[in-house]
């Protein structure tokens, strides 16, 4: 018997048991049924955006769409167990899309990819992936690009594979050098709650509009989900048996020493946490008894979110913390090294993860 067809043995006999003890088998029967519920990837595009809605056009002119189910005032559509959903709202600003979807269909989403721009001020034409969160943040305090403080959406497993695809595609496609292909630190909005990542074109109007951008990111969606009949890439079911996780912490925004690592084969990260998202108080410029005081800021709160739910995302997985060492002055280093051994997390050398 098939594993579905054992499942479902498995639930006629809790569907009869129920009958003679419902008040004790409701949520039994719940969760049963959950697991019957198809799981679903959500890709996100909106049509404000240039660099969201050119991507999502060209994988659209591939072949197996069909028109889904509209949610609100959105399209979707639906290609084997993947929904593409598109919006007129700016794409950090649009939450819950993921718990939304799954009250509209009552389908299961299983991850969220959304398609977006990205802007820098060097305006270098760019290719970019990334988490996001801002769990820096405290309460009150107004995010600069959606979400909300002190959170951080679980980080999409596909991010090192699908950075490697794409960094493979956009050679073949004659995109590098002209463009960079970099993660990018955890940051931003929407609000979700299932692994989540975002794949940018930047860094300017003239790039957000490149068809042969457009297409790359169409082509690592096509490829990485396994649309085109291969198999999907980043799936963290299939791991190999390589369980180590990384999670950046410290560097700049497009965490180079993090990213060295990541580009090996067979790496697997979660958040990456720059620098600016680690605020600490320099005691040194405190006198007297307030300079004994452990370190302020919200690092730590940044850290354990981080932590929690980069472990949450990678099931089974080890979660070690791969520090940039240089970004960081003695005492900082210090004072991160103590709290994540108080925490219990380990920290991983380069060669750990690979």
């Amino acid at each position: 018997m098939s594993f579905i067809g054992q499942l479902g043995s498995v639930r006629v006999r809790i569907i009869i048991t129920c009958r003679r003890r419902a008040d004790l088998c409701k949520n039994i029967y719940n969760y049963t049924t959950a697991i019957f519920r198809e799981m679903v990837t959500l890709i996100v595009a909106t049509s404000v955006d240039p660099a969201s809605i050119g991507p999502a056009a060209a994988l659209l002119s591939m072949p197996g769409w069909h028109p889904g189910p509209p949610l609100q005032e959105m399209s979707s559509f639906v290609n084997k167990e993947v929904r593409l959903l598109k919006h007129d709202k700016r794409i950090v600003l649009e939450d819950h899309l993921d718990k939304r979807w799954e009250e509209a269909t009552g389908e299961l989403v299983n991850e969220v990819i959304f398609l977006s721009r990205h802007v820098a001020v060097s305006n270098r034409p760019a290719l970019t992936i990334h988490p996001i969160g801002i769990p820096h943040l405290r309460e009150g305090d107004v995010p600069p690009a959606g979400g909300k403080p002190g959170w951080a959406a679980p980080p999409n497993p596909r991010l090192g594979p699908w950075l490697r695809l794409l960094k493979n595609i956009a050679q073949s496609h004659n995109l590098t050098p002209e463009f960079e292909i970099t993660l990018e630190a955890t940051h931003h909005g929407p609000i979700t709650q299932s692994p989540t990542m975002f794949v940018e074109i930047g860094s300017t109007e003239e790039y957000w509009k490149r068809q042969d951008a457009a297409q790359a990111i169409a082509l690592l969606v096509w490829e990485g989900l396994g649309l085109g009949g291969g198999t999907a890439i980043g799936d963290w079911s299939r791991n190999n048996g390589k369980n180590k996780v990384l999670l950046g912490l410290g560097g700049g925004h497009y965490v180079p020493r993090h990213m060295d690592v990541v580009l090996k084969d067979g790496v697997w990260v979660g958040h990456l946490i720059s620098g600016y998202s680690l605020p600490m108080e320099d005691q040194s410029q405190l006198k007297g008894e307030e300079s004994k005081q452990e370190v302020g800021g919200t690092w730590k709160e940044a850290i354990k979110v981080s932590f929690e739910t980069t472990r949450d995302a990678f099931p089974g997985g080890q979660v070690l913390a791969h520090l940039d060492h240089k970004s960081f002055k003695s005492w900082q280093k210090v004072a991160i090294m103590g709290f994540l051994a108080d925490q219990g997390i380990q920290i991983g050398k380069p060669a750990d993860f690979c």
